[in-house]
């Protein structure tokens, strides 16, 4: 681009994985309604029904807009690094609250139908999750969003941050597995083990959450398809290098 050429374009096949990727995330979502709909009679908040609001919205949150927000570094390749950073967050952030509201809905119907809380694998790994997944935006944002950190420490908490995304991403994946099973156990224990439909149509949720999970996470794990830094960027990081370590450019 500093010779005068048009800026790269992204590669061909991360297009095609980027789409699969959305493909699957739409497709499960419909499942998740589909299951909810059809056999455990859709979703109500004030209601007996206001359970089922948990698992629509830990899909919705913390599986198909956690796995957007990782990928904005990779689709967003050319576009101003504060813009992506800006939208990194804002998909982070309202997946938290749509889980927020996934968690409440979980809690309350528990307490009205007199259901013992925070028992189960499941409601361990799942708050374990939430909770390391609110402070890791919250960091984030401390870090890069609103840096008030120097470039050195900076440095130091990008390699965990980025550890610690694509291991909430994985752990998010397994709690709604745990779900999906308990749920089932709950709910159909005596006809689960004969293929009846519900089964079939809950254990299909299961393999695409895993295949939505393996597509985004070999996007994410390509180093080919990272997105490479602008040359205002580079500059203005060595600014901030300078204005925070009182280190010279060229040092």
């Amino acid at each position: 681009a500093m010779d005068g050429a048009p800026p790269p374009t992204s590669p061909t096949r991360l297009s095609v994985y980027v789409a699969v990727s959305q493909l699957l995330g739409l497709t499960l979502l419909a499942t998740t309604g589909a299951w909810l709909g059809r056999y455990r009679s859709g979703v109500a908040w004030h209601s007996p029904l206001q359970f089922n609001a948990h698992p629509l919205c830990m899909v919705l949150g913390m599986v198909f807009l956690q796995g957007d927000a990782l990928l904005v570094y990779r689709v967003f390749r050319h576009e101003a690094k504060r813009s992506t950073k800006a939208l990194h967050a804002l998909l982070h952030g309202l997946a938290l609250v749509i889980a927020l509201v996934g968690i409440i809905a979980v809690f309350e119907s528990h307490r009205t139908k007199g259901i013992p809380d925070m028992y189960s694998l499941h409601s361990w790994c799942g708050m374990a999750t939430f909770v390391l997944y609110f402070l890791q935006w919250f960091l984030g944002c401390g870090f890069f969003l609103f840096p008030s950190a120097s470039f050195s420490l900076r440095g130091w908490y990008k390699p965990q941050h980025i550890f610690f995304g694509i291991a909430l991403f994985i752990l998010s994946i397994t709690s709604c597995l745990l779900g999906i099973t308990e749920m089932l156990l709950f709910k159909i224990s005596d006809s689960y083990s004969h293929f009846v439909p519900e089964g079939i149509l809950a254990n299909t949720l299961g393999v695409l959450l895993v295949a939505f999970g393996l597509v985004v996470g070999y996007v994410l794990t390509r180093e080919e398809w990272k997105r490479p830094p602008l040359a205002e960027e580079l500059a203005l990081s060595m600014d901030f290098k300078t204005l925070t370590e009182g280190e010279s450019p060229g040092g």
